[in-house]
């Protein structure tokens, strides 16, 4: 017993109490190593409101008479601070954060101004701009571009030509290390001159392997600049690539023709809160934005379990809000948030307005995807090597209609409303 007595007081003497011990979570963010390591929901917190505190003591880059404050911004707009609020909330929540962490986004949001960006235009029809810089009602996302320092943007720019060109060397310089790159557009490779930008007429390819030498985080916006879109469908004559076969750095891709304005402007949240990149998934897009299919969230998926589906544009079952599938909806193969943020101030998105899913943020979605408004079946191979998301359409009617009709008969005996014989 002695023995016993003293063997346990030497554990206990060599292992402290458990609750003595921080458990350390270890989150993966990436396929290439890189760790966002905390300790709690309290430790992570403290680490962000370190990284904004640092960030807060920097001068704002915004030149001359815009120095004033965002919430000042917002008020001129008729943007109250409860609407900030609530804006801050749902990007808390897109990021993945717990919903006590709004603060500290409505924080990243108003200290946006000391983080240069330098925005590139390649090959594309600046529809991933117009997603943030729209002139008529507009929202905190746009105010938000209004307000940062965009040291260089070709659409909104007023110089050009040689003068534009120094605007972007100036930049390069003065914030090197220091500015946020994005890139919109598909980029020629290999022909270059396919492309070329600016007085000196450099190729779109130079410009971007120019820039991104000294860049602190890139971001390709949009599926062009992503995965090559429209300009690399076949049989692509300009050979036009995404950012990542141009350059040889990261690039985190934000995808989608075009993407959301809150993925466009979470991107840079996320940069300013952690000051590191976000955990991506197969094709380098954040987790947080396209971790889920649109088929898995989307408002008519009880209609596909059901086998209640739309045959063709314009017949009553268009009119009931059936399911797309069979007119060529490519939800279950796509990955993207649209069914949770929308368009147009959050009021509508493809899908609820009766056209399904293209599956824009896609790679190679003009080839594979389409005709759109054919159903894939199982043509498609997915980023996981499955054959398809789902069955086709036909396959999972028959089988839930079966399973269905079978579990109302059963509720209907059960409560009364069907005498058994």
């Amino acid at each position: 017993m002695e023995k016993t007595t003293s063997k346990l007081q030497s554990i206990t003497n060599t292992h402290p109490p458990l609750t003595q011990h921080k458990i350390t979570l270890d989150y993966s963010q990436n396929p290439l190593g890189d760790n966002l390591e905390f300790t709690t929901k309290k430790g992570l917190f403290r680490k962000i409101k370190t990284r904004l505190d640092t960030l807060a003591k920097l001068p704002s880059l915004r030149k001359g008479n815009a120095k004033e404050e965002l919430k000042d911004v917002l008020q001129k707009k008729g943007i109250q601070r409860r609407d900030f609020m609530k804006w801050a909330a749902v990007i808390t929540t897109s990021l993945g954060l717990p919903a006590s962490f709004a603060p500290l986004t409505m924080k990243a949001a108003e200290l946006a101004d000391r983080v240069p960006i330098i925005w590139l235009h390649m090959a594309e029809c600046t529809g991933c701009s117009e997603s943030l810089l729209r002139t008529e009602d507009p929202g905190i996302d746009s105010i938000i571009f209004d307000y940062v320092s965009m040291e260089y943007h070709e659409t909104i720019m007023a110089a050009s030509g040689y003068q534009a060109e120094k605007s972007l060397e100036d930049a390069v310089k003065t914030y090197s290390g220091r500015y946020i790159m994005m890139v919109e557009g598909g980029i020629p490779k290999g022909s270059e001159y396919f492309l070329t930008i600016g007085a000196g007429a450099r190729t779109g390819a130079e410009e971007c392997r120019h820039v991104a030498e000294h860049a602190a985080a890139i971001f390709a916006i949009g599926t062009c600049s992503s995965f090559g879109g429209v300009q690399a469908a076949a049989p692509n004559p300009t050979n036009a690539q995404p950012l990542t076969e141009i350059i040889n750095k990261r690039v985190i891709n934000v995808p989608g023709c075009p993407p959301s304005e809150k993925n466009i402007v979470g991107a840079l949240i996320h940069h300013i809160l952690f000051k590191e990149l976000p955990a991506v998934d197969a094709f380098n897009r954040p987790k947080w934005a396209y971790g889920h299919r649109i088929h898995d969230l989307c408002e008519r998926r009880g209609h596909f379990d059901a086998g209640e589906f739309v045959q063709h544009f314009g017949d009553e079952h268009a009119k009931n809000g059936y399911c797309l599938y069979k007119v060529g909806c490519k939800g279950p193969y796509t990955f993207n948030n649209c069914s949770k943020l929308r368009f147009n101030s959050h009021t509508s998105w493809p899908i609820g307005a009766g056209h399904g899913c293209i599956g824009c943020s896609e790679p190679k979605f003009w080839d594979t995807m389409s005709p759109f408004e054919v159903p894939l079946g199982n043509r498609y191979q997915t980023a996981f090597r499955g054959a398809g998301a789902d069955k086709t359409a036909d396959t999972v009617g028959v089988v839930l209609l079966g399973a269905t009709a079978i579990g109302i008969a059963a509720h209907a005996i059960v409560s009364g409303a069907i005498k058994p014989k």
